[in-house]
């Protein structure tokens, strides 16, 4: 007879054996129950980073004008807010791999939904952790919400910022409730602090039909409500440039622009992601060629959207080229920009969208090595975005040296920079060491409504 806690769980999954679920249970249970070595070095590793990056930021806030010597009245924002930019977009990966996916009927997205969402969550946090390593007077951080005026842009953002990340995390906890009550049941030789954290955020679930009726009903409104939601966000930060007077962002076309970029890093993001899971914690089961073959195409797709808006941001005013867009178009074209623009064109948009037409550059390792470097130019893209547009003002600064109009990060600018990139791997990879990565029982239910699709997968 079968375990009734077993049945409870699975209430939709009766054509499940006993042995099949419990075999899926013990796989996706497995990074919680236990960390080897390496888990702990990695983890000490991002650790030690993200104290260097709390360090140098000491450094900043004591001795600023010595240690940040480019940020001047031209560029004032630098590589804190393009990484601002870059986060703000990988946070879409959740609105595309979770919510997209989900409400398109794409059954492939059940193993992926969770890294997506937890990523999407990491990356929005860590914006605003940029943006506060930007500003000139952290300890005035509040007077944006006291005296705030709904006119301003930057409102706009934090508005947006404070609403995405909400409904983010609500999207990450509903469906991750199931699984809270299957590690409550199943784990093992786990301190009694973390059995009591799991059987409190499970909220007494008892896989009741009545409970999947409200689980599944909440998830389909917070999925419908944070595809807008997501849009907005990153619709919002393109219209902070686009209000701002500089050349290079006084375009109608940047809200466009800036999301399919995000989409395009969103699905390359998530094929790095499944990469590390599938081998770090041996999910090949779960995380299977299919899955990178589909993201492969979506590669294809995004980036073919993106090159469209790329063309439809730069074709006017390059026909036109008058005035300071001449000035910015030469420097990004044929000056001091270009070795840099070109290979971000190349790397970050025409590789992905002709390599992955190829079957054999679907496979996990070459479409893997392709997602790292569009990554990588995805980066660069928000740098070309921000320091170029900053070097033309519609009026000048009169009377000033040279040097104020080059900027080159600082090593201390680069250390927070990178103290930013493994704090979001932290809080991703702890997450995943706390949490099943993977959805039990959404692999589950996909067993049954996405059995076509996936077994017939060539």
């Amino acid at each position: 007879m079968k375990d009734p806690r077993i049945l409870s769980e699975k209430t939709t999954y009766e054509t499940f054996t006993q042995e099949e679920y419990m075999e899926m249970k013990s796989d996706l249970l497995r990074p919680v129950q236990t960390i080897g070595k390496w888990g702990k070095i990695w983890i000490a590793f991002l650790i030690m980073v993200c104290i260097a990056g709390v360090v140098a930021y000491y450094i900043q806030e004591t001795r600023s004008k010595y240690v940040t010597v480019s940020l001047r009245d031209y560029t004032m924002w630098g590589v804190y807010i393009s990484n601002f930019v870059f986060f703000v977009a990988l946070s879409l990966i959740g609105v595309l791999m979770s919510a997209v996916l989900k409400l398109t009927h794409f059954e492939w997205y059940r193993p992926l939904s969770r890294i997506a969402e937890i990523i999407a969550v990491s990356a929005i946090m860590l914006a605003g952790v940029s943006i506060v390593a930007a500003m000139g007077r952290p300890d005035r951080l509040h007077y944006l919400f006291l005296h705030g005026r709904i006119q301003s842009p930057i409102v706009w953002d934090i508005i947006v910022i404070l609403t995405y990340i909400t409904a983010s995390l609500i999207l990450l906890f509903i469906p991750l409730i199931p699984s809270l009550s299957t590690c409550s049941n199943h784990l093992h030789n786990k301190p009694k602090w973390q059995m009591r954290m799991y059987e409190f955020l499970s909220l007494g679930w008892e896989g009741t039909p009545e409970q999947w009726k409200v689980l599944k009903k909440c998830i389909k409104i917070l999925t419908v409500l944070v595809i807008p939601l997501g849009v907005s966000i990153h619709t919002v930060t393109a219209w902070l440039f686009a209000t701002t007077l500089r050349s290079e962002w006084d375009s109608t076309n940047f809200g466009a622009y800036f999301v399919s970029g995000a989409f395009l890093l969103g699905v390359a993001a998530m094929i790095v992601a499944v990469f590390v899971f599938r081998k770090a914690y041996k999910l090949e089961n779960y995380l299977t060629p299919m899955h990178f073959d589909k993201l492969g195409q979506a590669l294809v797709l995004m980036s073919c959207i993106y090159i469209y808006f790329n063309v439809n941001e730069y074709l006017v005013p390059a026909y036109k080229m008058s005035g300071l867009h001449a000035n910015h178009l030469l420097s990004v074209f044929i000056g001091k920009d270009a070795p840099l623009y070109w290979s971000v064109v190349f790397f970050g948009m025409f590789v992905p969208a002709i390599l992955p037409l190829f079957k054999a550059m679907r496979k996990p390792v070459p479409l893997t090595v392709i997602a790292v470097v569009v990554v990588i130019a995805a980066w660069f893209k928000r740098y070309l975005i921000v320091i170029p547009g900053l070097a033309h003002p519609y009026m000048p600064i009169q009377d000033v040296p040279k040097s104020w109009m080059h900027y080159s990060p600082s090593l201390v600018e680069m250390t927070i920079v990178s103290a930013t990139f493994a704090a979001m791997m932290l809080i991703v990879t702890i997450f995943s060491r706390f949490f099943p990565i993977i959805s039990v029982w959404e692999v589950a239910e996909g067993k049954l409504e996405g059995k076509d699709e996936i077994i017939n997968y060539k």
